[in-house]
């Protein structure tokens, strides 16, 4: 089966039409940047963040990378207004109260640069002349919940880029960019009557 890794642009939807398109500007989609027939995206990012996204042609493969069930580590770095305190940054890795409910631990970590290119386009530094920039991995999905986790220690996130999605990374990918990793499906253990055979005949 086939895994696509794509860095999803700024200002991009995660799926390949814009229904409201009718109603008015036409916005950037997957379309724009990957013609691959028959996949689907494993999840999503919003249309203002950044980064890894996962698609496939398999259904299995896109349940079992986006049903939260499965605690699939995510790792962003996020750029945030000021610059957080020990607390806040205590405060997020405890997990934090938010109107659905707390928040898993986190992993998080300052970063003394983002190692990413910069946006299309960049952030306003007039706007926002002092800010920081934060690794951290969540095992949630929950909508926008790094923003509200960060606004909630008082720090708003400016800029949000996904780098990780379990073990698949986007290092080496620049914006609008994907490429196709094959994966190979795991061997299913004998059942019934294949497991009666193998026995009988000296498998092992």
């Amino acid at each position: 089966m086939n895994l696509y890794l794509l860095h999803k642009p700024y200002r991009m939807l995660s799926q390949f039409t814009d229904r409201k398109a009718a109603d008015g500007e036409r916005r950037a989609t997957l379309a724009d940047v990957i013609d691959v027939p028959g996949i689907y995206p494993a999840g999503r990012l919003d249309h203002d963040s950044e980064g890894l996204l996962l698609l496939s042609d398999d259904g299995e493969l896109i349940h079992r990378i986006s049903d939260p069930r499965h605690k699939q580590p995510k790792t962003y770095r996020v750029q945030v207004e000021g610059e957080p305190s020990d607390a806040a940054l205590q405060a997020l890795r405890d997990g934090v109260a938010l109107k659905d409910g707390r928040t898993r631990p986190a992993r998080v970590r300052r970063l003394a640069s983002s190692g990413l290119p910069e946006r299309d386009p960049p952030l306003d530094t007039r706007r926002h002349p002092r800010t920081s920039w934060l690794e951290l991995t969540i095992t949630e999905g929950r909508n926008r919940q790094v923003r509200r986790m960060t606004a909630h220690v008082g720090h708003p996130t400016l800029r949000l880029v996904r780098v990780a999605i379990g073990p698949w990374r986007l290092d080496g990918l620049p914006p609008g960019q994907w490429r196709r990793e094959t994966l190979h499906a795991p061997r299913r253990p004998p059942t019934g009557a294949r497991r009666a055979r193998d026995k009988k005949g000296g498998r092992r």
